[in-house]
């Protein structure tokens, strides 16, 4: 599949609704703890029996990410949307027959490992293409693109939470909003599959640098960087973090008030994921577009320093407020957003444009530890400490302090970034599109 090149006069601003059109729909795994308390009941699974598919599709979104963001950019972004398309959408319909037939391993393999696969090259699919598109404001560029991973969770927690109202919280229920998801998600995600297009020159931006200007690093060399490295740990730590809570949202804030006079109600927890998400959605453009002012190095310093007070508040003062939880979980989940969508920008300014998108796959491998290690030591600790006995903000207190260390580790790890070595350059190569627009007018001709 030739990548779509395009026409004369072909505005750039219709490349960000292509990618939010796939990005929306994957965005969908942030909602996952919407569908955790019905398999919990349904199928007699404990919380980290439960967290299992999530945490298997962000393992297999860095893995495909990493292995196959070569294959993105060499076949285009089209080819990329289109596999993620039939990925993701397989993975609901192979967790509806596990759901029907009550084989929690089919849900796992469905959503966690096929469904993981569309979440990676999904992801990864219009990174590089908008930052051809955007030389002169790449964070923006992709901080809208990655809004949508992020807002994802907002359109689908109420959504997924009604179905499971009408369908019902039993296997057949359960098995139906999974059916229902991944036929909508299909649909949704072949608008960004028509729409999308990588552009003809060089320079798509006469007042912009070329998309080939300044220091061009191959996939090859970077990761033989300590740059890519020092990345690799800040992404890892800041994602960790962030996913902790976001993995385990609903029951944990039900957990944490339990015991107050105002307990929270199961849809008061759908709507503090969908806060979340939003949350989640605006750290991506708001704080990606701020790095393109302040500098990718100081934007991550914000996200690593400020966040780690935020939890620091929530460990000591959070049961006691209500307001002061979730203002400090929405902080601290607009910095996880913002990282995501800062850190192509942040390539960009250390690697170049010319394997950007390749480099970003391989550091979602950050994303894949990440994946495992937050929601396990969220999801391990909370069982433990009931195992113990201990019940409401005591599951967490732990853990959150743990998080406060990860974060500073990654803190340290960003203060180590400086400019790549020359010896890791490489000289400016010709722009993949000027050849996509040659081989498409002799394929016309």
């Amino acid at each position: 599949m030739s990548p779509p090149v395009a026409p004369p006069g072909w505005s750039r601003w219709l490349v960000p609704p292509a990618a939010l059109s796939v990005h929306l729909s994957i965005g969908q795994a942030y909602a996952w703890s919407v569908f955790k308390p019905p398999l919990e009941s349904a199928l007699g699974l404990s919380g980290t029996q439960s967290a299992l598919p999530f945490q298997l599709g962000i393992v297999m979104l860095g893995l495909s990410a990493a292995f196959g963001g070569t294959l993105v950019e060499r076949n285009g972004p089209r080819w990329a949307m289109t596999v993620a398309l039939v990925c993701f959408s397989s993975g609901f319909l192979i967790s509806a027959l596990g759901a029907a037939v009550e084989q929690y391993w089919l849900i796992v393999f469905g959503y966690g490992f096929v469904g993981g696969i569309g979440l990676g090259i999904g992801y990864i699919s219009p990174v590089s293409t908008l930052i051809k598109w955007f030389p002169d404001r790449p964070g923006m560029a992709t901080g809208i693109a990655i809004m949508g991973f992020g807002g994802g969770a907002l359109i689908a927690s109420p959504w997924s939470a009604q179905m499971l109202e009408s369908f019902g919280s039993d296997p057949s229920g359960i098995a139906l909003a999974f059916l229902v998801h991944g036929l909508s998600y299909a649909v949704f995600m072949s608008l960004g599959v028509l729409l999308v297009r990588v552009p003809r020159t060089e320079k798509p931006v006469d007042s912009a640098p070329g998309v080939f200007d300044g220091v061009q690093v191959s996939a090859r060399n970077a990761i033989r960087t300590p740059q890519f490295w020092c990345l690799w740990v800040v992404l890892c730590m800041n994602v960790s973090a962030g996913i902790g809570i976001l993995e385990k949202a609903a029951p944990m804030i039900t957990d944490f008030f339990a015991d107050s006079s105002t307990p929270v109600s199961v849809t008061a927890a759908a709507g503090f994921v969908a806060l979340l998400s939003a949350a989640n959605m605006a750290g991506r453009i708001c704080w990606s577009s701020t790095s393109d002012l302040i500098g990718r190095k100081n934007i991550y310093r914000v996200y690593l320093g400020v966040g780690a007070l935020m939890y620091l508040l929530i460990a000591l003062f959070g049961d006691a407020s209500k307001p002061l939880f979730v203002i400090c979980a929405l902080v601290i989940l607009s910095f996880y957003g913002g990282g995501f969508a800062t850190i192509p920008a942040y390539l960009k300014d250390l690697f170049g444009t010319y394997q950007v998108g390749a480099i970003h796959g391989r550091l979602l491998t950050a994303w894949s530890t990440a994946g495992v290690l937050g929601p396990l030591i969220v999801n391990w600790i909370a069982d433990r400490q009931e195992e113990a006995g201990k019940h409401g903000a005591s599951l967490y207190g732990l853990s959150f302090f743990i998080m406060i260390g990860l974060l500073a580790v990654g803190f340290v790890a960003n203060e180590l970034v400086r400019p790549v070595h020359a010896r890791h350059h490489i000289p400016a190569p010709r722009e993949a599109t000027a050849d996509a627009v040659q081989r498409q007018q002799s394929e016309s001709a």
